[in-house]
C-alpha cells in the first residue's frame, strides 16, 4: 500500500522566532566590531515580518545587512556556526508551533514524517527534544544543500506514495518537491507575498494542522504522485 510522506523544513517551520537569527547578527557584529549591525538586522527582520519580499528568510536578511555594512563574506560562516551552538538556549531561543507535539503524534499514524534542513545538526535535536517530537520523525537529514539537496530526499519517497513538502522558503523547501509531483505547504512571512502557487499556505504551521491532517488521511485514496497523475489534494 502506498505510504504518504511529509517532509518538514526546520527553521521557520518547526522552530519559530528570530532568536537564532539575532544571535547570528550578534556574532557577526562582534566579529566585525560593528555594534550597530544588530539594530539594522532587527529592522530588516521587521520588514521581513511585514511581508518584504527582498529577503528569503531571517538569515538572508542578516547576511544582506552585514554585506551592506562592509562585513567580509568570510566572517559570516563562523558567526553562523557560533549562533547554532546556542540554538534553543536563552541566547538563541525558539518556540515550537502551538500544539506541535500532539499534531505530529496524530499525523505519524497516517504518514512517515521526515525532517530535511539546510541547517547543520548542531542544536537541532536539543530543540526537537524540548518540543517532545524527536521520536516522531522517522528520518532527519541535515546540511542537505537545498534546493538541489531536497530533490534526492523527495525522490526517495515519492516512488512509495504521495509526498507533501512543508517549509517557509518556496525555492528551497518546496519548488524541488513540486517538480517531482509532491504537494506543497508554504508557511511563514512569504506565504502572503509569494507569487508561487503552493497546495496550501498559512502564517504558521499551526494554521495548516487541519489541512495537513486531512491530506495525510486521504492522500492514498487516489493515484499517487509517482504515477504523474493528479491525486485528490494537489497537482502532479
Amino acid at each position: 500500500m502506498p505510504q504518504p510522506t511529509i517532509v518538514f523544513d526546520f527553521d521557520g517551520t518547526l522552530a519559530l522566532g528570530h532568536g537564532p537569527v539575532i544571535a547570528y547578527a550578534k556574532h557577526v557584529g562582534l566579529a566585525a566590531q560593528d555594534p550597530g549591525l544588530v539594530d539594522d538586522a532587527r529592522a530588516a527582520l521587521e520588514r521581513l515580518d511585514a511581508g518584504d519580499g527582498r529577503y528569503r528568510d531571517g538569515y538572508d536578511a542578516v547576511r544582506r545587512v552585514a554585506l551592506a555594512r562592509g562585513v567580509p563574506e568570510t566572517a559570516l560562516g563562523p558567526a553562523y556556526l557560533a549562533s547554532r551552538q546556542e540554538l534553543g538556549t536563552q541566547d538563541a531561543p525558539v518556540s515550537a508551533p502551538v500544539g506541535l507535539r500532539d499534531f505530529l503524534a496524530a499525523l505519524a499514524q497516517h504518514a512517515l514524517l521526515v525532517l530535511a534542513t539546510n541547517a547543520p545538526e548542531i542544536g537541532v535535536d536539543r530543540v526537537l527534544d524540548q518540543a517532545g517530537v524527536t521520536h516522531l520523525l522517522a528520518e532527519r537529514h541535515f546540511s542537505i544543500g537545498k534546493p538541489d539537496g531536497l530533490t534526492a530526499v523527495v525522490a526517495q519517497h515519492v516512488t512509495h506514495g504521495p509526498v507533501l513538502a512543508v517549509g517557509d522558503i518556496w525555492m528551497n523547501d518546496l519548488a524541488p518537491a513540486a517538480v517531482l509531483g509532491a504537494d506543497t505547504a508554504l508557511v511563514g512571512a512569504t506565504a502572503r507575498s509569494t507569487d508561487a502557487d503552493p497546495t496550501m499556505r498559512g502564517s504558521t504551521l499551526a494554521d495548516l494542522y487541519g489541512e495537513i491532517t486531512s491530506w495525510a488521511a486521504t492522500a492514498v485514496t487516489g493515484p499517487t504522485a509517482s504515477t504523474g497523475a493528479v491525486h485528490p489534494h494537489g497537482k502532479a
